[in-house]
């Protein structure tokens, strides 16, 4: 079977290559040619695009433009005109990708998935679209206009960077210079990532290359501290695994069914007798996976025997040896398609109007333990009677966003005579004073009489000058009035259930509204989880934050990389960061916390207070040049010598 299945592939790649020498695949560029009438098509899609973008600037500068929910009004039109923009040049490229022959290279090596997306083709043959420099349309250039071309103020598709052309017909002098904007941010992007993800990688190594697996299969540290009970929590180890499952039953109880004649099925109460037999052997998940599949394929007595035989060794096979250093391996994991992530905030794609730090950045900051995340937001959730209005969830959000004095007043003035500061309330302070009076009365404390009398709210300051008054009335203008404080924009949005979005955290206050369903609400600042929730829920947010980021930008890293390094950082009931004072910092061995970034101050401190090396761990082994005691180094091998007689 594997001789004839090996001579089967030599043969097979053998005739590809001679098939290959002999027609080739090559494309040139009247491949790239599209008959006159699809560029029709597209000139009249491009038209209408642009017809749009002008009558969403005239309605802008005739202040009648909507504008997004907690968006000013220019922020609102740049959204407006990147989606109509970036819809105009995704229909040009399927007009183009569809009006290929079947028989084009272009086409067949974007249809197999060699090489190449239909955005690529867009560029080449149809439109080259939006350049954009930090997520945006390209702004900066002359006074009020991006080259000295364009009018004054023009905001149009062409002179902010909307390219018309293709790469086939060639780039216009004023196109070719955006685009060359557009690449050397690319350029940039590229060489300010490599330092980053390098020196990422280099600190999770330093961190985490001290954890092993035990004998008893708990992961600890090299001077025996628990990390983890069990590796992963179910000591499947990630690169025997499938994608994550110790075994793939599916696919087995397949290749088991091809290999053994169709014969009378087995009945439903054999199947379940048979695998019930597993359950003190393989976890729960495996054994309902493989009764389902082996009732589903109407498997024969011989399949389901060979089956249950077959997912017992596969799981034992899986399972992580002791000695393992699976520290260094998460790190790895970790940091490998750091390299590949994107470094930029992004918009969030559907709710457009909530940044947030995603890539490469989000994971450094979650691993450094950042006191504060760069773009802190919130997912509020609403208990039951709420989530389904869109009134209620409008009046929840009005509720919580946090507003100063300042956002509530149309003016303010000092009367002198009567040492008191007025502040006439705006609109948004008239509302405020009807759902939140108690707020208000309070902005000034106990020290300083305040009182409301229709429109205006009057704080005392009997003996004062004109000097400190104005101090004073300055103060009291930036003092958090109402709502949650630190929550600074919601957005309501609909997905199923009404939903809020912020910009800005605090999830101790933000629980404390009755309105608020305390059980789904989240947010992405660490610090604040472990502070409301506990370390436990805070170590399940630095595995949920990091797998969020990962799975955004496209990459599978097996969720027990992501574990070891929550279970670390939060081992001691506190969150670590992972560096010099963080983890590394606490690790047993001087020589390990020397031969990371601070030298001589470890080993002065170390010298004064007499500390031991005792030399358990890797790093220390590796300067002093003996054995590594991880793997292999773990155990000792004795022989018993025969006797001389």
């Amino acid at each position: 079977g594997s001789d004839f299945a090996g001579d089967l592939l030599t043969k097979l790649s053998r005739m590809l290559d001679r098939f290959l020498a002999m027609r080739g695949f090559t494309m040139g560029g009247e491949d790239l040619v599209l008959p006159q009438v699809v560029y029709k098509n597209i000139n009249r899609v491009l038209a209408r695009a642009r017809r749009k973008v002008d009558e969403l600037i005239k309605d802008y500068r005739e202040e009648r433009l909507e504008a997004i929910k907690g968006l000013t009004q220019e922020e609102s039109l740049e959204l407006k005109i990147m989606d109509v923009l970036s819809k105009s040049r995704d229909t040009a490229g399927k007009i183009a990708l569809n009006s290929l022959s079947a028989t084009n290279p272009l086409h067949t090596m974007t249809i197999t998935g060699a090489r190449g997306s239909s955005l690529n083709v867009a560029q080449l043959t149809a439109v080259l679209g939006q350049q954009s420099i930090r997520g945006e349309r390209i702004k900066r250039g002359f006074k009020d206009r991006t080259l000295s071309m364009f009018e004054p103020g023009d905001m149009g598709a062409k002179a902010r960077g909307f390219l018309f052309t293709n790469f086939l017909k060639g780039l216009t002098p004023t196109e070719f210079y955006f685009h060359s904007m557009a690449g050397r941010e690319g350029l940039v992007d590229t060489a300010v990532r490599t330092q980053q993800s390098g020196y990422l990688q280099r600190r999770l190594v330093n961190s985490l290359e001290h954890l092993i697996v035990a004998n008893d299969l708990s992961v600890r540290t090299t001077d025996g501290k628990i990390v983890q009970f069990s590796y992963g929590e179910d000591g499947v180890d990630p690169a025997r695994s499938d994608h994550g499952n110790p075994v793939n039953v599916e696919r087995l109880v397949e290749s088991i069914s091809l290999l053994h004649r169709k014969t009378k099925p087995s009945s439903k109460e054999f199947v379940e007798k048979t695998v019930d037999k597993l359950e003190d052997q393989m976890p729960q998940s495996l054994v309902r996976g493989l009764k389902r599949h082996l009732i589903q394929k109407k498997s024969s007595r011989n399949v389901v025997k060979e089956a249950v035989r077959e997912a017992v060794i596969n799981y034992k096979t899986s399972m992580v040896d002791p000695g393992a250093a699976v520290g260094v391996i998460a790190a790895q994991s970790i940091g490998e398609p750091g390299t590949q992530m994107t470094l930029r905030t992004f918009h969030y794609a559907g709710v457009r109007e909530r940044n947030v730090t995603l890539g490469l950045p989000r994971i450094i900051e979650i691993v450094d333990a950042k006191k504060k995340p760069s773009t802190p937001s919130m997912v509020i959730y609403l208990k039951k009677e709420f989530r389904k209005n869109q009134k209620s969830a409008e009046e929840v959000a009005n509720k919580i966003v946090g507003t100063t004095l300042q956002d509530n007043v149309a003016e303010s003035f000092i009367d002198l005579v009567k040492g008191e500061i007025n502040f006439k309330l705006n609109e948004d302070g008239l509302k405020r004073k009807e759902t939140d009076e108690e707020a208000l009365l309070k902005i000034a404390g106990k020290k300083y009489p305040t009182r409301i009398e229709q429109d205006t709210l009057i704080v005392q300051v009997p003996e004062s000058n004109l000097t400190e008054l104005q101090k004073m009335r300055e103060k009291l203008l930036r003092k958090h009035a109402c709502g949650v404080k630190g929550i600074t924009q919601i957005t309501v949005n609909y997905d199923n259930e009404w939903i809020l979005y912020t910009m800005g955290s605090n999830l101790g206050g933000v629980l404390a509204i009755p309105e608020v369903d305390s059980k789904r609400t989240t947010t992405n600042d660490i610090h604040q989880i472990a502070d409301v929730l506990g370390i436990e829920a805070a170590r399940n947010a630095i595995m949920e934050e990091l797998g969020g980021v990962l799975d955004e930008q496209g990459l599978d890293v097996d969720i027990r990389h992501l574990m070891l390094v929550s279970d670390l950082m939060t081992r001691t009931g506190r969150i670590r960061q992972t560096g010099r004072y963080g983890i590394v910092a606490e690790k047993a061995s001087v020589l390990a916390r020397a031969a990371f970034e601070i030298t001589v101050p470890v080993l002065k401190k170390a010298a004064v207070r007499g500390e031991e090396e005792i030399l358990r761990g890797v790093t220390e082994n590796l300067i002093v040049g003996t054995r590594v005691p991880i793997g292999t180094g773990l155990v000792d091998v004795y022989m018993e010598a025969k006797s001389s007689e």
